[in-house]
């Protein structure tokens, strides 16, 4: 990192602002995580955390390699909008094996399924 000393003092603070909010982010997902007593309280800290954390951690590469390259530096935001979508859609699709996983073993504290509800509630209307 030769150029780091080379890097103006207005880019350095909010290099290091970026990466002590991203960072400072990720670990309280962590901390979440390790924390909430479900699973499914669990799912929420470390989404946030991440998305949020990787947020900040790129607006710090971009300024960086922009102030350091004399060019404005957008390819990281490819990372950015990649962990914004697939973050979310991780969640929903762990979540939902979880559900089914706790339905087909008869948990009682998970509700049932709509479909299941709707059903039984229509057998109820026809007597």
């Amino acid at each position: 990192m030769s150029h780091a000393a080379d890097l103006p003092l207005w880019a350095a603070i909010a290099v290091s602002a970026f990466l002590l909010l991203g960072s400072g982010l990720a670990l309280i997902g962590m901390i979440g995580f390790t924390r909430l007593p479900s699973f499914y309280q669990r799912l929420h800290a470390p989404t946030l955390g991440t998305s949020w954390g990787t947020g900040g951690v790129v607006m710090a590469s971009m300024i960086y390699f922009s102030v350091v390259g004399g060019r404005p530096v957008f390819h990281e935001l490819l990372v950015g909008i990649f962990v914004t979508v697939t973050t979310p859609v991780t969640l929903m699709l762990l979540a939902q094996a979880a559900l089914h996983r706790d339905r087909a073993e008869g948990d009682p504290t998970v509700p049932g399924s709509i479909a299941a509800d709707t059903e039984a509630a229509r057998d109820d209307a026809k007597t």
